[in-house]
């Protein structure tokens, strides 16, 4: 596939307002191993090859275990997630998959269980911002697999 628009240099300001998202969430108090996680499930539901690729490489960087990466598409078998981790998972793919099915009580009701008010609105955010990302890179086909993850140096 050929990328069909660097949305980066194409539109700074809009790259710009989409990393102002991203540090908010960053800034959220949510734990990254936690993100990393709902980044990469996202991704995988959207189809983002390029942000699949830097989330799953972010988070082994940052020690995640290749095994919960694995399982990540069938979490609900799984036993390796914390229950807060399938709360984020279920929230994750609810929001996700907004436009055909709906948010139902009982995913909203075990995610309060997990997160307090602003937890889950800043759970939310990260959601929001990585559907954001994936669209940006699915729609303008981003190049694949020349991603370094920063964090790599800092283990």
């Amino acid at each position: 596939m050929q990328q069909r628009i660097d949305y980066k240099f194409a539109s700074p300001e809009a790259f710009k307002a989409m990393l102002h998202t991203e540090h908010q969430v960053h800034r959220s108090g949510l734990e990254e191993s936690l993100l990393e996680l709902v980044k990469s499930r996202a991704s995988q539901l959207n189809g983002c090859a390029w942000c699949l690729d830097m989330h799953t490489k972010d988070a082994r960087a940052r020690g995640e275990t290749e095994q919960r990466l694995y399982l990540l598409p069938v979490w609900r078998d799984a036993a390796c997630y914390s229950d807060r981790e399938r709360a984020a998972l279920a929230w994750t793919e609810a929001v996700t998959l907004i436009a055909t099915e709906e948010v139902t009580d009982a995913v909203y009701a075990e995610a309060r269980r997990h997160f307090d008010e602003k937890a889950l609105v800043d759970l939310t955010l990260a959601i929001i911002a990585i559907n954001g990302w994936n669209r940006m890179n699915v729609a303008f086909r981003t190049p694949v697999g020349d991603y370094v993850s920063p964090h790599a140096a800092a283990r």
